[in-house]
């Protein structure tokens, strides 16, 4: 179970590597050198692959965890419900509200559709995503502190 602690301390941390990296310096830098509508639409492509991906590394982050997470209830060391576990749940409804119910939304703003403005929607969407980069950066500080038990 060692090796796949440190797997997920490695995954936990290059996910939030990679969310800090669109957030920070990729989507501002499109923003800066292209225009308006073209930086859009990349910035738009690199989040619809970080989605995707958010979802790869939250499934298996979840297996891991669910593992060790039984592991620990079964030891009297734990919960099977860890916080680990809560952190996951949050970052993949962050990501599942975020990309696949928000993007069609903001789709349809942006062509004047729909209750909402497409700047609300933006905001909201925006908020998700940075929700979703601090409880990622949470859990890669958890997996990465926590104590490995060799049984």
């Amino acid at each position: 179970m060692r090796s796949a602690s440190r797997w997920a301390a490695l995954l936990a941390g290059v996910w939030a590597g990679m969310l800090a990296c669109i957030g920070a310096l990729a989507a501002p830098a499109a923003f800066a050198v292209l225009a308006a509508t073209d930086a859009g639409r990349v910035v738009a492509r690199m989040l619809t692959v970080e989605a995707y991906l958010s979802l790869a590394l939250a499934c298996v982050l979840f297996a891991i965890e669910r593992t060790r997470s039984h592991r620990a209830a079964a030891a009297g060391t734990g919960s099977v419900f860890s916080a680990n576990l809560v952190l996951l749940f949050g970052s993949l409804f962050c990501t599942v509200a975020g990309h696949f119910a928000l993007q069609p939304m903001l789709a349809a703003a942006r062509i004047g559709q729909g209750p909402w403005s497409f700047g609300a929607l933006h905001a909201v969407s925006g908020g998700l995503f940075a929700l979703k980069g601090l409880l990622v950066l949470a859990l890669a500080w958890r997996l990465g502190g926590s104590p490995v038990v060799v049984r």
